[in-house]
Parts: structure tokens; sequence; C-alpha cells
């Protein structure tokens, strides 16, 4: 099976048992830590939301999509939650190498947690060091949008940070709205796959991720693991509601 993504939809058909896409687009996803990014990455890919995690797993998704009707492998790193500490930011090594990998970077922040924005900046200023002159595309995130009773960042905030960092900015709700979540996604991976894809770049997961990508293309590739896992948690998640609903 694969995931066919159009402009407003994503859904299952069968793959072609050997279709090989011509295309890879490598995506890290950085932030602090329980600020939404792991929602964010499955939101896109499955349309699904599902609240609950395991926290700093730092999982590898990879999926077969259609993007403006070029069909393309869309490879996203989730990483652990970054943190300040006396000495400056703390980030796993794998996660600098993830953003090395990655021909873009999403910035995550939580509008109902202060310490996430202000780590931005500092998360910039860690992908330009690790990038240096082949600085990828960034786009900043703010999650949790539909919180408004927790919010604690200004709206116009978000705003102004990406402009003073040159990045695309998107506000959004990762449990509220798929159509915003995806819109930011869909159009960063427009962007990617204009540019003409980088002669030496590779399209290994980062060190850290367990891939597939040593199989013969001529092998169909089971289902991801964490997607079988995630699937599992949604219909668990569907159960406890029936069961709440049927109690009352």
């Amino acid at each position: 099976m694969r995931l066919i993504q159009n402009m407003s939809t994503i859904a299952e058909y069968p793959a072609a048992e050997y279709s090989v896409p011509s295309r890879v687009i490598k995506i890290a996803v950085i932030g602090g830590s329980g600020v939404g990014k792991t929602a964010l990455v499955v939101r896109f890919l499955t349309r699904r939301f599902i609240g609950d995690y395991e926290r700093n797993a730092g999982n590898f998704y990879s999926r077969e999509v259609q993007v403006d009707g070029e069909q393309v492998t869309i490879q996203v790193q989730d990483t652990p939650g970054a943190e300040m500490t006396d000495n400056g930011i703390s980030l796993p090594d794998h996660a600098t190498c993830s953003i090395q990998w990655a021909d873009a970077v999403v910035m995550v922040y939580s509008v109902t947690d202060r310490r996430s924005f202000e780590l931005i900046d500092h998360l910039h200023q860690l992908v330009a060091r690790a990038c240096g002159a082949n600085m990828p595309p960034v786009i900043l995130l703010a999650n949790k949008a539909d919180l408004l009773h927790l919010r604690r960042v200004d709206p116009q905030q978000g705003p102004l940070l990406s402009g003073t960092l040159g990045c695309s900015f998107y506000e959004v709700s990762a449990s509220e709205d798929y159509s915003q979540v995806h819109g930011a996604f869909h159009r960063l991976c427009c962007q990617l796959a204009k540019q003409p894809p980088p002669a030496s770049s590779s399209t290994n997961a980062p060190a850290s991720a367990t891939t597939e990508k040593r199989r013969s293309p001529l092998i169909p590739r089971p289902k991801s693991p964490n997607m079988q896992d995630l699937k599992r948690r949604f219909k668990q998640a569907l159960s406890a509601k029936v069961r709440t609903v049927t109690s009352v």
C-alpha cells in the first residue's frame, strides 16, 4: 500500500509492485519537548490526530505521495525535544545529523509554551551552524492555536520572528484543523519539488533512524511498524470514546 496525497486529501491505494518514486523529499522537524511535533507529522501524512505519543521518540516516517502530479517519497525525521541549559541549547547529536541530512527544516513551538517560542531563535542558529553555506529552506509552525485560554505567545510574535529569521510562518492546530497542517507542509513540499535534487544528496535516513532503504527496490516494502502502532492507538482512542458515550 502507498499513500497518495492530493491538495485536499490523503488516501490509501494499492501500489504498483515495482513502482519507484522519481524524487525523495527529506524533512527534519525540530522544536521543544511537548510542542506537538509528532502530532503534526502524523496529521500531515495520515489526516489523523492522536494525542498520546511517547515523548522524544525521534521516529522516522516515509511515505510515497503525489505533489502537484509528481510521485515523490516524503521522508520525515521527527527529533527529540530541545531544551535550554546553562550551557546553551541541548539537542542530541543525531538531531544535528538529521538537520544536515534534510532538504528542509520545520521548526515548531507551542503557543501555550513561552519557553518553546524562545527556543526558536537558538534552533535557527543551530541549523545555520550545522548547514553552513548550504542553508535549507526553513518554515516556522506555531502549534496548538486552538487552546486560546492557555495561550502564552501573542499572535503577532510568530510572524515578527519569522520575518526576522527570513522564513515562512504558519499558526496551526494539529488537533482541530487538518487543512492548516496540510497547507503548511504541502507548500514546503511543492517548493522542494520544484528545486533540482542535490547531486550528492543521500536518500537514506539519518544514522539514528531505522529504515528499510537497504532492501532491493524490486521487493515490496511492508508497512512501517510505527504507522501500524499509530493505527492501533487510533483504534484504541475510538473505542474509548464509544465506551464513554455508552456509559453516559
